[in-house]
Order: C-alpha cells, then structure tokens, then sequence
C-alpha cells in the first residue's frame, strides 16, 4: 500500500539520495555551461548537488519529495542510456550494455535493503528487473555502503522507488559518517632543478615551495662535474601514485624539450659516477634488468652498471645524458634504494 502512494506521489515526503559517480558520468550530467543540470532541476523539482571536485569520484545529492525524485532519476537514467547508445555508433560492440547507477546508502539500512536470508533484494530484483548488488564493505573513512543497480532505465526507476520504500520504512540507525570522495593526488617530479606535477601527458612547473625544496636539497648535495662521485641524489616523497604508474607523463617529461622552460633544446651531455653497495644492485637492475631499463626509459640518460670486481663491496654505475636526464636518473635510483632501505617493497 505504502509503495503506491510513493509512487503515486502521494507522500509528499522529503527524500534525500545520494550517487557516486565517475567524472566522466558527471560531465554528461552537468552538460554543456551546465545546462542538463539546470534542466534537469526544472523539469523534476528536486534539488540536485554535485560534490566538488577534482576527485575521480564525485557525489551527487538528490533531494526532494519523493515524486521529485523519481523523475531526476529518470531524467539521469536515460541521460546514460543515450550516452551509451552515442558511444555505440562509434564501436562495434553488438550488445548494449546496461546503465548503470551507484547509490550511496547508510550501513544501518542495507540490512533492511537485502532483507532476511536476501529474500528483498531478490524481491526488487525479480519485480524490476534490475541486477541490484549491495558491496559487502564500506566505502573509505565512512558508514556508507555502494548499491550498484544496473538494467534498462525503466527498471532502474521501479528498483530506485522500491528501494527508496525500504529507506522510509527503515530509516538509518545511530549517526552517519558520509562517504566523502578524495581529491585525486598529482604525482610530482623534479628535472633540471625544477620541480613539476603531471597532468595528463605534461609536466606543468610546480609551485615555487616544491621548487626551492629541491633547491636547497641541490645545494647540500652538489651537482658534481665530470667523473667525481657523489652520495646518491636526495630522496623526496612522491604523493599518491607509485612510480610504475608515472610511465608516460614522465617519458613525455624526459622526451619533449619544450616543457622544460630554462633549459637549451638539447644541452651538452656529461657523466656522473655513483657507486652503490653489492647488497642494494639487485634491487636496482630488477628481475631480468627490468627496474634499470624502466629507469633508463624514465629519465632517458645511458646507464651503465660495471661487473662486480673481486674483493670489492661496491659497484661503480656512470651515468651520461643532460643535467636534467642526469638528476632523473639518479632520482630514480635513490627511489629504489630508499624503498628497499626502508622496507617499502617494490615502487
């Protein structure tokens, strides 16, 4: 009885749902000048917010009477379904895929969701025809827990009222912690003395803070002329992504001259000399040589490790390219050796 008045519009209940989205999802909501969104609030009445951001994710709030919210969800489910049937000219995928929708949904009411034994859940997807699936963990730093509903946009809005049924019925236990989405943290890398964050296939100058850091850092280990030897090249914290996933924009730095303002075309190559003990070789060559060749790919400097010579507890490794192919490639090393000093497994 309570679902025909929901759906009906008869409760004028005030509803608040929330949605995780991908960037690109949200794009497609927001619209050109933001004018879908603008739309899409008109024509349904209920309110609708997007988390800011330069996440990946994004949150995307819903609030309203229940009827109001019905037809934003209808309005964004078939937003996707043409945004599915657009990418479909362009391939030659036969099938078509579902739209699908994440719902951000309070822990303390999921047990209601899937009911006794999962005998609701399998309700509301054998009378909607929606795949519905509740994530056994939480999302991060939160009580919240992704409902992932997938089918056609006319089963996605049956499955969306009878779930929000459920919400009215039972509503959340004790105090919420909401998902909060994190920023997406941009990898930094230094060249030439400067520092530079990646975006996308580019390397953009850093802030000066980051910049005069490796300044000072250069100045207490000096960058030493031809043939002498140095300590290894100072470490610093990359933030957020691992190295292995730095590939391209860091080939993109090593390999296109004009993102390096200040320095020539293409400077006068030199030699540098480290010499590293026998115990830490291992980690820097790799299985097969794949962590060196990795390196030299990176930093685009020539690499020479020489044989172990008897007696000795060291290894001499010249390196030869620009200043800057230079100062990348003994950065790289000293990454390597710190991860392995410090016990932190393979970057």
């Amino acid at each position: 009885e309570m679902e025909s008045k929901v759906s009906e519009g008869g409760l004028n209940v005030t509803l608040t749902i929330r949605l995780l989205m991908h960037g690109k999802e949200v794009g497609s909501i927001i619209g050109k000048k933001g004018e879908t969104v603008k739309k899409m609030r008109e024509e349904s009445g209920a309110r609708i917010n997007i988390s800011e951001g330069n996440c990946p994710e994004r949150i995307v709030t819903i609030t309203g009477p229940t009827d109001a919210i019905f037809k934003a969800f209808a309005m964004i489910a078939y937003k996707f379904e043409e945004d599915i049937t657009n990418s479909m000219s362009n391939s030659t995928a036969t099938s078509k895929p579902p739209v699908t929708l994440r719902l951000v949904v309070p822990a303390s009411q999921c047990g209601s969701l899937i009911g006794k034994g999962g005998s609701k859940i399998k309700e509301i997807r054998e009378s909607t025809g929606a795949q519905v699936q509740v994530a056994g963990d939480m999302l991060p730093n939160s009580t919240e827990r992704a409902v992932t509903i997938s089918g056609t946009p006319d089963a996605i809005i049956q499955c969306v009222k009878q779930i929000c049924v459920v919400m009215l019925e039972s509503p959340p236990k004790g105090a919420t912690i909401p998902y909060r989405p994190k920023p997406a943290s941009t990898p930094v890398i230094f060249a030439g003395g400067q520092a530079y964050t990646i975006q996308g296939q580019y390397a953009i100058p850093h802030p000066d803070q980051l910049t005069k850091l490796h300044q000072l850092a250069m100045q207490q280990t000096p960058f030493t002329p031809l043939g002498q030897t140095t300590p290894a090249f100072p470490a610093f914290a990359v933030s957020g992504k691992q190295w292995s996933s730095l590939r391209l924009p860091l080939q993109a730095l090593t390999m296109s001259s004009c993102i390096c303002p200040g320095l020539d075309a293409s400077p006068p190559a030199s030699t540098h000399e480290l010499t590293i003990p026998n115990d830490l070789i291992g980690c820097i060559i790799g299985r097969q040589g794949t962590k060196i060749n990795e390196i030299r790919q990176m930093s685009g400097a020539q690499i020479k490790i020489a044989n172990a010579t008897e007696g000795s507890s060291e290894r001499q490794i010249t390196i030869t390219g620009t200043p800057a192919n230079i100062s990348l490639a003994q950065y790289l090393i000293n990454a390597r050796l710190t991860s392995e000093v410090t016990g932190m497994g393979a970057l």
